[in-house]
């Protein structure tokens, strides 16, 4: 395995500090690092609007 250098570490730990809900994902290429992908999910609770006329069919 390579060495972990510090600022991929720090990148690591800020990126998890910062997301909410969604996941981190770290490729790594002959024992090294290569990537770090964040993907972050947002849900939204449905809006309380009136019934549209296309709703109601």
């Amino acid at each position: 395995m390579g060495k972990i250098e510090a600022s991929q570490i720090d990148h690591i730990v800020s990126t998890l500090e910062n997301l909410q809900y969604g996941s981190v994902v770290i490729s790594v290429h002959n024992g090294e690092i290569m990537q770090i992908d964040a993907t972050e999910k947002r849900r939204f609770a449905p809006s309380k609007r009136s019934a549209s006329p296309r709703d109601t069919k």
